[in-house]
């Protein structure tokens, strides 16, 4: 099974839009989904400051910047 992960921060507005469609499409596809704030780890703030949000898909980077909802749908499903 898929597990889809969503690196972002607090007062993140794209973070906040990506949030609603993961937890959309995680719930209508039955995926586990979780999510990291970037600054709770050095590496992490470093790697993705600048491009959060970032979903990654079985921990493989699938997106950033914005989430499509098709696109998702689509890793999710193959």
């Amino acid at each position: 099974m898929h597990r889809i992960t969503l690196l972002g921060k607090p007062g993140c507005h794209l973070c906040d839009d990506a949030r609603a469609i993961i937890a959309r499409v995680a719930q209508d596809m039955g995926v586990p989904w979780d999510e990291v704030d970037i600054n709770s780890s050095p590496e992490l703030t470093e790697k993705y400051w600048e491009m959060i949000p970032v979903t990654l898909i079985d921990g493989v980077q699938h997106d950033f910047w914005r989430v499509s909802e098709s696109r998702l749908r689509a890793a999710l499903s193959g």
